[in-house]
């Protein structure tokens, strides 16, 4: 049997588009790429530090590193994705970071986790991320708001649920029974789905974005027009690709540092080890909720305004961590965190789709994430090596306060770019 052989017989036979399937198997991915997540490895932050006396800044150094490994690689994976589609990285990611995730349960020494969780960490920025957006991006232009939003949920349900796994297994088993379980989620939920029904483009499947027919409207949904597709050197030339990056470098350090050290963070602040990682799981359910709500959003409302919303959220939820002092407090903190944060995930990679199109997506994408891995790898670090200084976290919160106001600027001029083909149309908000 062919690789295509099932995708194929589906999408004859079933009375929808196979778009939602594509869809159905990337929420599986979208949840297994959670493991190596930074607020997962908060939930490790201190029982590692206390067995093995390793630093905050040495723990921090892992994401970091990892990070910059996705930094170099996305480039290159980017038109690589582009050409041959999102199957085979998305199985082999899969794979790859459920045996390391086990295998970290085995760990000793700081080199070691090192190793194995920098490469698991350069999965989970990379390749995870060009696969599971850039198939969204391919199987749907009408519906992708809504399309990517749902496939941003399925990662905050994983982002509510490793944790938990973790901390409960951890209760039981200790740390290391922790990283077992999670290695073990990750591959049963995210690897057979992805091997058997993901194709690169509906176009291969004799079918449309969005639609099950050539000419007929998936669900009702409106068929739009043929989208301008920029080639990667063409995007580069436009004001709102270095504008979207920059907005991107302003509010990655924020997700990533605040999300890795939100655990010890609250427990210094008084808060007890069970509740904070709550806390943790709070700020990606209220993400889930953002993501929701981005995918309502009507498609006529210029993509800058809601960027420039959770830029806000991000901004005042480091204010109120600064201020925090009980329970309350500590959960209002994580939602307004966590509602930025689903907006960021869902609204991203639907504005460099709806900016730039979807044939060069991963290519242009590609770059974009060199940037996003770098400010996530400086976010933790900064906020690792602040605390360690200062003896506390308000440093870094600070920081991240300003970061994120600046990214509401950003995000506020950040304007649509006028069609390729039409260098005399006006620019689109």
């Amino acid at each position: 049997m062919t690789a295509q052989a099932l995708p194929r017989f589906l999408a004859r036979r079933l009375p929808f588009f196979y778009g939602w399937v594509i869809l159905g198997c990337l929420c599986c991915v979208g949840f297994a790429r959670q493991g190596p997540a930074v607020a997962t490895l908060s939930i490790f932050v201190e029982p590692l530090a206390h067995q093995f006396g390793w630093s905050r800044t040495a723990l921090s150094g892992a994401v970091s590193l990892g990070g910059l490994l996705a930094a170099l690689a996305a480039p290159l994976i980017g038109p690589l994705v582009d050409r041959h589609g999102s199957r085979f990285v998305l199985c082999l990611v899969v794979a790859v970071n459920g045996v390391i995730l086990m295998l970290l349960s085995q760990v000793g020494s700081l080199w070691g986790f090192y190793v194995l969780f920098c490469l698991a960490r350069m999965n989970w920025a990379g390749p995870f991320d060009l696969g599971i957006y850039g198939a969204v991006s391919n199987w749907f232009v009408a519906r992708r708001a809504f399309a990517t939003s749902v496939a941003t949920v399925a990662q905050m349900l994983g982002l509510v649920a490793m944790p938990l796994i973790a901390e409960f297994t951890m209760a039981q088993h200790g740390w290391r029974g922790g990283w077992l379980a999670i290695g073990i989620v990750t591959l049963a939920v995210g690897f057979i789905p992805s091997w058997l029904v993901l194709v690169r483009r509906p176009e291969d499947l004799g079918l449309a974005p969005d639609r099950a027919r050539s000419g007929t409207s998936g669900g009702g949904a409106p068929a739009l027009a043929a989208e301008h597709s920029y080639s990667r050197r063409q995007a580069m030339g436009t004001a709102a690709f270095w504008l979207l990056l920059l907005y991107t470098v302003l509010v990655y350090p924020v997700q990533a540092g605040v999300s890795l050290h939100q655990a010890p963070f609250l427990i210094e602040r008084g808060i007890a080890p069970a509740i904070a990682a709550t806390v943790v799981s709070t700020f990606s359910a209220t993400s889930a909720v953002a993501s929701i709500l981005c995918g309502l959003l009507p498609r006529r409302l210029p993509i800058r305004y809601p960027l420039a919303l959770i830029a806000a959220s991000l901004l005042a939820s480091t204010l109120v961590l600064l201020a925090v002092a009980d329970t309350a407090e500590a959960f209002l903190g994580a939602a307004l965190f966590g509602f930025g944060i689903g907006g960021i995930l869902t609204l991203l990679p639907i504005a460099w789709a709806d900016y730039f199109g979807r044939a060069h997506y991963n290519a242009i994408r590609g770059l974009a994430l060199s940037a996003q891995v770098l400010a996530q790898a400086a976010g933790p670090l900064l906020s690792g090596a602040l605390r360690d200084w200062t003896g506390n976290y308000d440093r870094s919160l600070e920081c991240f306060a300003v970061l994120s106001g600046l990214a509401i600027v950003a995000a506020l001029i950040a304007r649509r770019p006028a069609p390729i083909d039409s260098a005399s149309a006006a620019p689109r908000s």
